[in-house]
């Protein structure tokens, strides 16, 4: 079927507008992909469920616990100032104003934002008139009762958190309404030890929360680095956070004393009951794929999500599925990728590939971490002749300076260096440093050329140039 063709195997009744493309979700995969599809000359609408744009992420995501972790560094700072000789005194939390200053930031990116203008100014076509259902391969039906036919379907539609499947799980809080809690709670469980559940546990724990985190996995930030893992466990138990892994299950949460919950928990010999002002299940990220009539357009799904190949086609090859749809990386940079990349295949054919393994991932914890490539782990498997360097945060003067000297960034290389294979630290800017590395993968530079770049002086990213010119002395693994 040519772009331009209107599909044949429209459902009867009620007449179908047709576009080329049709985009369901207007987060970040949806907005990349419709204004692609545009920019290459695409009829777009772009169908809505919600009366915001912006997806999770910008609405009740990453952007409003970035907030959160602006409030809980300034109360990290306000507690070290005495060293710097400033007299402050006791600093409290106002956890209204703090919600109130989240929800006013969270305004002001979606204003920067302006997906509606620029939908508008692209020609493309907004729809916000509730949830998008397949009729048939070609044909959507809206909650509105109008119905929406393209030659090409981008299924953008994000995901939501899941709760665990034990009695009582409706009394724990979901990332996503940590700001309806109406008070700072005293003591909070945080269940899941991933990017989410940690990042929550350091802003917990800097606004003057006890904390406690549970995990079923042997270790915190299973998708990192193993040397991350322990470093950010060590940091979290020293702030006197209490750090459970390796845990055999969650069995139920109950009220207590009216507002209280009572988790119970095991781990390999015991069973605990612990008492908290709120439990936060960060415990996954399903895709948002139920109740789409996927079975009506003949599109597989698997574990919540559906599948793809290499270029997003689902089951049904006219119908692709991007960003936390597939269930690949559940990361905005991967989003945004992916569907630019769906964009051209459904309407040039291009079969663009994204670069994952050039896609930087990280967390605003305390301290940071961050990571792209390869892990050590990884990379030798692949290469068991890789080299290996660590740099540490306390040899970098800009570190020392800020008393910051936790952390270390590790460059991974092939045997002849011409390659990074990945980057991974941990301390403060982690993240920032990690994107620097990215560049430089992205750009091919090798070892030899990396380690002659010259940073300013004193920065957290010079602690590359350090890394580098330590891998260039360091031996092969054999």
């Amino acid at each position: 079927m040519s772009l331009h063709d209107t599909p044949t195997d429209a459902a009867p009744g009620a007449s179908a507008e047709h576009y080329d493309v049709a985009v369901i979700g207007a987060g970040p995969a949806g907005t990349a992909a419709a204004l692609r599809a545009a920019e290459l000359g695409a009829r777009v609408v772009v169908l809505e469920a919600t009366e915001r744009t912006g997806g999770t992420c910008v609405n009740t995501g990453c952007v409003p616990t970035r907030v959160l972790a602006k409030a809980a560094r300034l109360m990290r700072e306000i507690r070290a100032a005495d060293a710097y000789g400033i007299q402050i005194g006791d600093a409290t939390v106002d956890w209204p104003g703090t919600v109130a200053r989240v929800r006013e930031r969270v305004d002001g990116v979606r204003a920067i934002k302006r997906e509606p203008a620029r939908f508008a100014d692209a020609g493309i076509v907004l729809r916000q008139e509730g949830r998008a259902r397949f009729e048939s391969s070609h044909t959507l039906v809206l909650d509105s009762g109008r119905r929406v036919s393209a030659s090409s379907i981008l299924v953008c539609v994000g995901g939501h958190s899941r709760r665990l499947p034990i009695p009582g799980a409706e009394l724990a809080t979901v990332p996503e309404h940590v700001l309806d809690l109406p008070r700072l709670p005293g003591r909070v469980a945080i269940i899941g030890a991933g990017n989410t559940g940690m990042q929550l546990a350091t802003v917990f724990d800097s606004l003057g929360s006890h904390v406690t985190i549970l995990d079923l996995a042997p270790r915190v930030l299973m998708a990192s680095d193993a040397e991350i893992s322990a470093v950010v466990t060590d940091a979290f138990r020293a702030q006197g956070m209490a750090v459970h892994t390796g845990i055999t299950g969650v069995q139920k949460l109950e009220k207590v004393d009216g507002e209280r919950i009572a988790l119970t928990w095991t781990d390999a010999d015991r069973e605990n009951v612990e008492v908290f002002d709120a439990v936060v299940m960060a415990t996954g990220w399903p895709a948002d794929v139920e109740d789409l009539g996927l079975e009506n357009a003949g599109v597989d799904v698997q574990r919540s999500a559906i599948p793809v190949d290499d270029y997003f086609h689902s089951s049904a090859s006219h119908i692709f599925a991007v960003g936390d749809a597939n269930g690949k990386d559940m990361l905005v940079q991967a989003a945004q990728f992916e569907g630019e990349a769906a964009a051209e295949t459904a309407v040039l054919g291009a079969n663009r590939r994204t670069p994952h393994h050039l896609l930087p991932a990280g967390g605003f914890t305390d301290p940071d971490y961050a990571g792209v490539g390869l892990t050590e782990e990884q990379a030798r498997e692949r290469d068991p002749h890789c080299v290996v360097a660590v740099a540490r945060y306390a040899d970098l003067e800009r570190a020392v300076i800020d008393d910051r000297g936790i952390g270390f960034l590790k460059l991974i290389a092939d045997n002849r260096r011409e390659l990074i294979l990945g980057a991974h630290a941990v301390g403060e800017n982690a993240v920032e440093v990690i994107q620097s590395v990215t560049t430089a993968m992205a750009a091919g530079i090798d070892v030899a050329t990396l380690a002659r770049v010259k940073f300013a002086y004193p920065t957290y990213s010079a602690i590359i140039g350090l890394a580098a010119r330590d891998l260039l002395k360091a031996v092969p693994a054999t």
